[in-house]
């Protein structure tokens, strides 16, 4: 009997654990595809989980902040779900590639036209962001969930540091070290790369003119070297003529 009542407290145990760690972890995120360095430009994926048994996800709205804005923020396209950019006007314009920039994308959102997450589903919606701060550590991209019942799931409390992750977070994206290939490195490799071709092309024509002065030495020889032995039969031939006489 004791045993019987110790394996179902452990089941509901286990249960709670499960049910308590999908609550706690299904939300809205934002995940890099590769890296998100300060000062690049990064593609990522808005993560949305359906949290409903009863109801499917049909909106979908993520806000960028105003302290850090972003010029550049294009949506991939996603099949069955409407994609709509709006632009702010910046109090103070941005500096991109040598052009100012008066206004910057404050936020997407994606409706559906065909096509909702329903229960047990989550989708991926890809974006294009850049430039990123190079000032920042990460970006607090806020997030609104609307379902095909009316209901409203803000994601939009900012974690504090050292305390507990609050009931609905807003998706973070954590921002690495700037490298050299964010910051023009990649055409520095072009350079090179242009300047290993110009050198081997002129290996390689510096070889080609070797190969063909050495294919007509070699054919001057050769020629020589047949004058050389038809004399030599001619004179054979004449020396044994005079033996003869």
């Amino acid at each position: 009997m004791n045993v019987s009542r110790i394996a179902l407290a452990g089941g509901i145990a286990v249960s709670s654990v499960v049910l308590l760690s999908g609550t706690a972890f299904a939300h809205v995120s934002v995940q890099p595809q590769g890296e998100a360095a300060k000062g690049g430009y990064a593609t990522v994926n808005i993560k949305v989980p359906n949290e409903r048994d009863n109801a499917s996800t049909v909106k979908v709205e993520v806000n960028f902040p105003t302290d850090h804005p972003l010029a550049s923020v294009m949506p991939q396209p996603v099949p069955g779900w409407k994609a709509e950019v709006t632009k702010s006007k910046l109090a103070k314009p941005l500096e991109l590639h040598g052009k100012k920039i008066n206004e910057a994308v404050s936020k997407v959102t994606w409706t559906a036209d065909g096509s909702k997450i329903g229960p047990g589903q989550f989708q991926q919606f890809p974006l294009s962001l850049g430039q990123l701060p190079e000032d920042a550590d990460q970006l607090v991209l806020k997030a609104i969930q609307t379902y095909d019942n009316n209901e409203v799931v803000r994601w939009i409390e900012e974690t504090k540091e050292g305390a507990a992750e609050p009931q609905n977070p807003a998706p973070v994206l954590k921002l690495s070290a700037a490298t050299e290939d964010h910051h023009g490195g990649a055409a520095k490799t072009d350079d090179k790369a242009g300047h290993d071709d110009k050198a081997g092309s002129e290996k390689s024509h510096t070889e080609a003119a070797g190969s063909d002065t050495s294919d007509t030495t070699a054919r001057v020889l050769g020629v020589v070297g047949i004058l050389v032995g038809v004399a030599g039969v001619a004179f054979g031939l004449l020396a044994g003529r005079r033996r003869s006489a």
